[in-house]
């Protein structure tokens, strides 16, 4: 008897996670958005050369001696960049194949 309990137990948890899991992932089909129905707008152009700014505002910091500084200047363009890289990739990746 006591391992029909513990069974019984088993199974109501498994199925409430199955149900509970499932009912998050149909939520999340329903709401979600296609990748289509977002516009991307960022200024590609404007990102890098915030980028080129933010480097030779590093070397600065670094010919002064603020390593620190020079340091979160570079993290700071590095982002920027993989931001432009991001906005050019989804640019480039967005447009409707060549039979449409």
């Amino acid at each position: 008897m006591h391992h029909a309990t513990s069974l019984r137990r088993t199974l109501t948890a498994v199925l409430a996670t199955t149900l509970l899991a499932g009912g998050v992932l149909l939520g999340q089909t329903a709401t979600a958005e296609p990748a289509s129905a977002a516009t991307i707008s960022c200024n590609i152009n404007k990102l890098r050369t915030d980028a080129r700014k933010e480097r030779d505002r590093a070397n600065q910091l670094k010919r002064l001696g603020a390593t620190t500084e020079a340091r979160k200047a570079i993290a700071r363009a590095d982002a920027l960049e993989r931001r432009a890289k991001q906005c050019a990739d989804a640019e480039n990746n967005s447009r409707p194949p060549l039979w449409q």
